[in-house]
């Protein structure tokens, strides 16, 4: 997790770009990766967990009546494209890239019919991924890690692809 922060950092500082992340069931563990690298205000704007239907409102101005509205529910990849956007916009033109995952990390799957261990990730910036990961495990922490872990390769995946400034 150390390794795919500290890449993604590496990345981030080359461009002068700067991130901002919301995450649900990785709880923290993108943030804290990203964070962990010295001279993280240079790269990163903020994070959010947005893990309850209070949070999402609060901290990206998501409404439950606009996924509704939609027909977008939470860990898909739709919204999690939604949420990157919104993250990186609530932090305005300052930031380039938006991050985010939205998921289940178990035991037991969510309440769309999800199982343990599926998360949907997305990158928003000049580089657009959206991918969904199925661990196959009911182990919380263990997905909790490998969602952050996913989310930090997509991030570094769309930062290496993305074109050079000029």
């Amino acid at each position: 997790l150390l390794q795919m922060g500290s890449r993604a950092a590496e990345l981030l500082k080359a461009r002068g770009d700067k991130v901002s992340v919301a995450e649900t069931s990785a709880g923290g563990l993108i943030s804290a990766a990203l964070l962990a690298v010295p001279g993280a205000s240079s790269y990163f704007a903020g994070g959010a967990i947005t893990y309850s239907k209070r949070a999402i409102r609060g901290l990206a101005g998501i409404s439950i009546d606009e996924m509704a509205a939609r027909d977008i529910r939470s860990s898909s990849e739709p919204y999690a494209v939604w949420l990157a956007e919104a993250v990186r916009a609530k932090h305005g033109d300052r930031v380039l890239w938006g991050l985010s995952e939205t998921g289940a990390a178990g035991p037991g799957g969510n309440r769309y019919g999800d199982p343990s261990g599926h998360t949907c990730i997305a990158v928003v910036g000049p580089v657009n991924r959206v991918r969904t990961l199925r661990t196959g495990s009911d182990d919380r922490v263990a997905n909790m890690w490998a969602f952050a872990d996913a989310a930090l390769a997509l991030l570094v995946e769309a930062l290496e692809a993305a074109p050079a400034k000029r």
